[in-house]
């Protein structure tokens, strides 16, 4: 089930807004650039494959996305291919230089068997000489313990200033994390909700599952300034090829 956040066309059109100066971006595009054939799972707006569109990109620029109306947002830019799916209604074999999973959207992989799947599919349609590259927060860091109403976020869009509060659903247990996001504005008749689960895995288990599809980790890393990967590490942004 995707979530409310993504399949609600007015909650869609406000992602980017509340995601204005992506650090991420930083890291991710030069490598886009970089690569002939590109896919992007989860790819949201589109944000990212746009602006490598933007720079000159090109080549093949795929996004790949489960939610319809985030993929609305993203078909306002025509010259990228963009598929409502995920990485289980495709069947791509060799097709990528580069597959990148950006925003988090690696910890929307709950189970053991979407992990498993997952990238076994992102192995079979990554060349021989092909990458993936994604991102998942350290879960040492606890990232989650600040998602609380006071760290409330707003933002200005269309005239309307909206406000974004979480809720982490107590308690955490293991590796999974439950959370509501609440989305408030003084010209709408009542909030939206959108309720969401992640995965937060260390770096053992991560490295486990990538090792049992096939693929080798080349680099890791625990920030977008490529520093060293450490305990206090607020990311770990692993960099690996098919093996």
């Amino acid at each position: 089930m995707v979530d409310r956040l993504f399949m609600e066309p007015s909650l869609a059109e406000l992602y980017d807004a509340f995601c204005v100066g992506r650090r991420d971006f930083y890291f991710y595009l030069p490598l886009v650039m970089s690569a002939a054939r590109v896919l992007d799972v989860g790819c949201g707006t589109g944000e990212l494959l746009c602006l490598a569109r933007g720079s000159g990109h090109t080549g093949r620029l795929c996004g790949l996305d489960p939610a319809d109306a985030m993929l609305d947002e993203a078909r306002k830019q025509e010259d990228v291919e963009w598929v409502l799916g995920d990485l289980s209604s495709v069947d791509w074999e060799r097709e990528f230089d580069l597959t990148v999973m950006t925003g988090h959207a690696f910890q929307v992989l709950v189970e053991d068997d979407e992990i498993r799947d997952a990238l076994g599919a992102i192995r079979s349609a990554l060349t021989d000489s092909g990458r993936f590259v994604f991102e998942t927060r350290n879960p040492r860091v606890r990232e989650w313990e600040s998602w609380v109403p006071e760290n409330a976020v707003t933002v200005e869009h269309g005239g309307r200033a909206v406000k974004m509060a979480h809720q982490v659903e107590e308690p955490v247990v293991g590796d999974v994390v439950s959370f509501t996001a609440t989305f408030s504005s003084p010209s709408w008749d009542r909030p939206q909700v959108s309720r969401s689960t992640l995965r937060f895995l260390n770096e053992d288990k991560l490295c486990g599952f990538l090792d049992d599809a096939g693929l080798v980790i080349d680099e890791q890393f625990g920030d977008w300034e490529r520093q060293q990967l450490t305990s206090a590490s607020p990311e770990i942004i692993t960099v690996a090829r098919r093996g």
